[in-house]
């Protein structure tokens, strides 16, 4: 499965063209070629859009010509470069440090997935708030036929990198491990960066880092988990736990960023920054099965206010609107 912002394109792509904007040609970019990604993006791009005489640009992925010849809308999906530089470095974080306040502040509409994301947008990037639109995500990973795994687990999904918050539940989980919970641990996504350091905090326990995993494996996992933990101190959106919450599992999650707007009052909420409250978390959830089915229940509920067709309807009043 791609990752959040693939998601995004990917899904948001494929709902434009169940339903194409009325009285406009839908023109999809999906290979940039040879070459630099930056010169594409700025030298590359521009020309094809001249060449294509292109009325509007949806840069969705953070960046965008900043000289073209026709009105562009941004999304952005997150901040956490700026918020986290730690989370992005090198010259990928220079790049987007330096490069995405200028495209928002350039573009004549920018689409956040939350609010949070959006007054992030507004204050770090200098955005007039009326060039600011919230649209949500949706969930997006397919249903398979593939067996859960056995046994009890719980499960936390997203690349290993600082935002994710990781080391707090390990220590959340070897505190339960302690007062005798059986459950295993499994956390999947690519290593950036953290992979050894949270082997290390394991110890002995069963957790099991996987790495990136495919999408079958991922909702066969989602599937059999008896919860799923967001511990993220930054989220820009939250989409894991709206497909645990599609599939009716129980989604525990950090009171930060943008992921209380996802869960609502679906999820079961706990301090990003508080060891116990997560293992109390973790626990009342584990051990109370009438709260499992209510959260359960709740979340697929919740989820089922997030279509891919909703987005793409108001992401084309969003191209209407710039178009005038």
């Amino acid at each position: 499965m791609p990752h959040g912002s693939g998601i995004y394109v990917r899904s948001l792509l494929e709902a434009l063209r169940r339903s194409p904007p009325p009285g406009h040609e839908l023109w999809a970019l999906e290979d940039q070629g040879a070459g630099p990604e930056l010169w594409w993006e700025q030298v590359t791009l521009p020309r094809l859009l001249r060449a294509r005489r292109a009325g509007l640009l949806h840069a969705p992925d953070s960046f965008l010509p900043l000289r073209r010849n026709c009105p562009a809308v941004l999304t952005v999906h997150d901040l956490a470069f700026e918020a986290m530089p730690e989370d992005m470095p090198g010259k990928t974080g220079w790049k987007y440090r330096t490069l995405v306040p200028r495209c928002a502040r350039s573009a004549q509409a920018v689409i956040c997935p939350s609010r949070f994301t959006a007054d992030d947008v507004v204050e770090r990037c200098g955005v007039p708030p009326d060039r600011v639109r919230v649209i949500s995500e949706a969930p997006a990973l397919r249903r398979g036929s593939d067996p859960a795994p056995p046994g009890r687990y719980l499960l936390s999904a997203g690349d290993l990198r600082p935002k994710k918050n990781l080391p707090l539940l390990i220590a959340a989980y070897r505190r339960l491990r302690h007062d005798g919970l059986e459950h295993r641990l499994v956390v999947t996504g690519a290593d950036q960066g953290i992979g050894g350091q949270l082997r290390r905090l394991a110890g002995d326990e069963p957790v099991e880092l996987p790495g990136f995993v495919s999408d079958d494996r991922l909702d066969a996992l989602i599937r059999g988990a008896e919860a799923v933990v967001v511990p993220s101190v930054y989220e820009g959106f939250g989409l894991i736990a709206l497909e645990a919450m599609a599939r009716g599992r129980p989604v525990i999650l950090a009171r930060a960023g943008a992921l209380p707007e996802v869960g609502g009052e679906a999820a079961a909420y706990f301090d990003a920054t508080d060891v116990d409250a997560l293992a109390q978390a973790i626990r009342r959830v584990v051990e109370d099965e009438d709260e499992r089915r209510r959260l359960g229940q709740a979340g697929v509920a919740r989820a089922a206010e997030f279509t891919w067709e909703k987005t793409a309807q108001a992401t084309v009043a969003v191209y209407e609107e710039v178009l005038g």
